[in-house]
């Protein structure tokens, strides 16, 4: 078995250390990448289309040299949630799975170890972080299950807004910020009227990058749920871009 560690950059840096650039072997790791090509790829990729202004974290993921993934790691959407979860948590001390995307060329599993890979990563290059936080939701039929297997815990599930305008899907926060201007926000507001509401349920996971956070923590840790029966081809893959109405309820009375 290859040896799993730390990845340095070649050159290092003012202080005379090298910086932590990402975590994994020579057969499977996941490493810093610039921020334009992460986002690039998540548009090209991803289910949503899309990408959010919150990350800071950006991790492509590679088999040997071949980078086959991207994981977009940072800011909650609610800064302010931190809060409820530890009392006292600042927005800057937890972070949330923004966006995950892999490619169907790398092998079974790989969501899950790349997540794995991703906490080493963080834990040592960002010590002061608390937990990361990450949803499920009814689109994909697993329920979390790359989660579960990436050691996870659950912490129950709630229900949210989105809204479905032209094929595409936002959260509720995008409707209701007033301080959200970026061109998204503006559309949908300008094109309510035209916009589907739709209510999913969420379900909530964190890990704990600091266990001792874990027994402050306001929620209480609940059995994993059942996910549908696998495919096995990594159904939470095959799965993710299924249609909301398919798996989401229209949201009728919801405020």
């Amino acid at each position: 078995m290859a040896k799993k560690d730390l990845i340095y950059s070649d050159q290092q840096s003012m202080f005379g250390a090298r910086e932590i650039i990402g975590f994994g072997s020579d057969e499977f790791s996941v490493k810093e990448i610039d921020r334009n090509r992460a986002n690039e790829i998540i548009i090209k990729n991803h289910y949503s289309g899309k990408i959010t202004n919150h990350t800071y974290i950006h991790l492509g993921v590679y088999l040997k040299t071949q980078m086959l993934g991207v994981l977009q790691i940072g800011y909650a959407m609610n800064p302010a949630s931190g809060g409820g979860i530890v009392e006292g948590t600042k927005s800057d001390e937890f972070c949330e799975l923004n966006r995950m995307w892999l490619d169907d060329k790398l092998p079974r599993n790989s969501e899950s170890m790349a997540i794995s890979y991703a906490v080493r990563y963080i834990r040592s290059k960002y010590p002061k972080l608390r937990f990361l936080m990450s949803f499920a939701d009814e689109r994909c039929g697993g329920y979390g299950i790359v989660y579960q297997a990436a050691n996870f815990q659950y912490y129950g599930e709630h229900t949210n807004i989105f809204w479905e305008l032209d094929g595409q899907y936002f959260h509720n926060v995008i409707m209701t910020n007033g301080s959200d201007q970026s061109k998204q926000a503006r559309i949908l507001r300008a094109r309510k009227n035209e916009a589907q509401k739709i209510e999913l349920r969420q379900f909530r996971y964190i890990y704990w990058l600091k266990q001792r956070y874990k027994k402050e923590c306001k929620l209480r840790e609940q059995p994993y749920p059942k996910h549908y029966a696998e495919n096995p081809n990594g159904f939470e893959k095959t799965e993710a871009g299924r249609d909301f109405k398919k798996y989401g309820r229209v949201a009728e009375n919801v405020d």
